[in-house]
């Protein structure tokens, strides 16, 4: 009887202490994750604290290279080729946001291309295609930008500084400034006020870069895409508008 009494009172213990042990490893296992977690924690937060610096760097190195973001009367600014943009037009300056789809802020090393262009969507703003352009830097997948959008009443943004490249001229992009122009119709035929801030702005580029008329190029003389549709479809209208800004420069 009490051999049995002895063997039950062991077999309770053994039982006692395996079960404290098995609780004493799940402490440890707790411990060794909270201590893994609280190490993922660390890293995660020092590559957020790299992340904002070089956010911080990105924006102290825009804002310098921007006077101001407000709307200005006169621009004068000195582009990668060491030719300085003046203009008596009122420029707004909305640089976007540095990121990899629409302002990748690679170096303009070389300007010998004015490309022109129309946004496609008939009726909207310059506001409206500028934003467009930042909304990209969210990863929609797609590329595109512009220097300049010029609106339906002659109002012109600025979305790019003229020291890096836009993608908006494909194999052109490394070496033009682009210029994007809103129209209030489907035939793309630009209003008055728009047309005349375009011959304005381009004959002020020319001049900056020292380009001709005949260094003025429409995207379709790259691509072949239609655009600027109604200087595309309407060869007339835009040996005029070459004219014009031929005037313009006072060639």
């Amino acid at each position: 009887m009490e051999e049995q009494t002895s063997f039950r009172e062991r077999s309770r213990a053994e039982r006692a202490r395996r079960i404290s042990l098995q609780k004493k490893r799940r402490r440890e296992a707790r411990r060794r994750g909270l201590l893994i977690l609280i190490a993922l924690l660390m890293v995660w937060g020092i590559s957020r604290i790299g992340k904002g610096e070089n956010g911080r760097r990105a924006g102290a190195s825009s804002t310098s290279a921007a006077s101001s973001t407000e709307s200005v009367s006169t621009t004068d600014v000195e582009s990668s080729t060491n030719a300085v943009f003046e203009t008596d037009l009122s420029i707004d300056e909305q640089f976007l946001t540095p990121n990899p789809y629409s302002r990748p802020g690679t170096k303009l090393e070389n300007v010998d291309r004015i490309v022109v262009h129309y946004v496609g969507n008939p009726g909207t703003s310059a506001q409206a295609n500028r934003d467009y352009f930042e909304r990209l830097k969210n990863g929609e997948g797609r590329y595109a930008s512009s220097h300049f959008v010029i609106g339906l009443e002659g109002e012109i943004i600025q979305c790019i500084p003229l020291t890096e490249i836009s993608y908006a001229s494909n194999d052109m992009n490394s070496r033009s400034i682009s210029i994007e122009c809103c129209h209030p119709e489907e035939d793309g035929k630009f209003s008055p006020e728009t047309y005349d801030a375009l011959v304005h702005l381009t004959a002020d580029l020319c001049r900056a870069y020292n380009l001709g008329k005949d260094q003025v190029i429409r995207h379709y003389d790259v691509t072949g895409k239609i655009c600027p549709k109604y200087f595309v479809e309407h060869e007339d209208a835009w040996e005029t508008f070459l004219g014009d800004v031929e005037r313009k420069l006072g060639k």
